[in-house]
């Protein structure tokens, strides 16, 4: 009886349902396999396209030839972003294969003795730092690390250098077929076109949140902290102003990873005056960027709370590596979306409503 059910039940047609569906998954597997070396360039180009999008338009008023204008919209922006990362990525990896000796020197474990010999008050502390650490032996291997986190960021120049090509080259055509790729993108979504264009909004607004929120912020702090170390004479002022600028993405801590251990060794060598202006350019100037820039440069584009956006950055730094910090926040900003979409369904008891109305996008480029 029970194999007399089972023959009823795995029909010919259920097997070729099976077939095709592991079939499916199969291929998509291996179409993630493919496109997965590709995402951080195709992430930034996505941004890059929703950021151009503006200048675009202008130029296409005036030429009408969209080749020609996404061809003059990527050229603008490699001149604005290409050119000064390219000068910027030169200039500094010349300071870190000289800022890593630099970097040794300062955290010489004699070198902080004598130092801490000079102050009396210390020397309790300094008695039993000796006793319960091995001092020389963390000196070394933290100099170590960071001889190895410089060669490891000069290795991944050339990495860096085809994540741009690719990014740039996505970017025309993002920019020259954006409302065919909108239309086909939709034509892949069950979504009424309403919803549709509701979900691309939303993730154009998290764009911009992120970009002008988040990546600009860091990018003055890091500018600030870089011109500090310059004014004050330290070693390597751009390797440390870039190192801010990524650290400055996170929002705890931030570019202070920096400069507060630089100003407490300038404190230990006795130069306690650009101690003192290093310890207040970061404390006020730097530390104040957040609460003066962010509400200016985001508006109103965030539409959500602070603690999942930096979730999401955080998880998404972790997940996908530097490309993360903006991904995150997009895959975010879907999720919410998409919630809000089977709400207002599941209140309205329309489940498929309008999925097959006209496309917003539906138009040429």
């Amino acid at each position: 009886m029970a194999t007399q059910q089972t023959e009823h039940w795995l029909t010919r047609e259920r097997i070729l349902v099976l077939v095709f569906v592991g079939a499916t998954l199969l291929v998509g597997w291996l179409c993630w396999r493919m496109v997965q070396p590709f995402v951080p360039a195709l992430t930034w180009a996505v941004v890059l396209a929703v950021l151009a999008h503006p200048l675009h338009e202008r130029i296409l008023a005036r030429l009408r030839w969209p080749a020609l204008a996404a061809t003059l919209a990527v050229v603008l922006v490699t001149l604005v972003i290409a050119l000064p990362t390219a000068l910027l990525a030169h200039e500094v990896g010349r300071e870190a294969a000289a800022g890593a000796d630099a970097v040794r020197r300062m955290m010489d474990g004699e070198r902080w003795k004598r130092a801490l010999d000079q102050i009396e008050w210390l020397a309790p502390a300094r008695d039993w730092i000796d006793r319960e650490f091995d001092v020389r032996g963390q000196v070394a291997q933290a100099s170590g690390g960071v001889a190895n986190g410089v060669r490891g960021a000069l290795a991944s120049g050339v990495e860096l250098a085809m994540t741009m090509m690719v990014t740039f080259f996505l970017l025309f055509y993002f920019l020259r077929d954006k409302w065919r790729v909108l239309a086909v993108v939709e034509g892949l979504m069950p979504l009424a076109p309403v919803e549709a264009a509701e979900v691309v909004r939303k993730l154009r607004d998290m764009i911009g949140a992120v970009v002008y929120g988040t990546l600009v912020v860091a990018a003055v702090q890091g500018t600030l902290g870089g011109l500090m170390f310059w004014w004050l004479d330290l070693h390597a002022p751009l390797l440390w102003g870039a190192i801010m600028a990524l650290l400055a993405v996170l929002p705890i801590l931030g570019a202070a990873i920096v400069w507060a251990p630089a100003a407490a060794i300038l404190a230990l060598d006795g130069h306690w005056e650009k101690a003192l202006i290093l310890a207040a350019w970061g404390a006020v100037v730097i530390g104040l960027i957040d609460n003066l820039m962010l509400p200016m440069l985001m508006k109103e584009r965030l539409h959500m709370h602070t603690v999942p956006v930096f979730i999401a950055a955080v998880g998404g730094l972790f997940a996908f590596g530097a490309t993360g910090v903006v991904l995150g926040p997009l895959i975010l900003a879907l999720g919410f979306a998409l919630l809000e979409v089977w709400k207002r369904r599941m209140a309205l008891h329309e489940i498929v409503a309008g999925v097959n109305d006209a496309s917003p996008w539906d138009r040429s480029a």
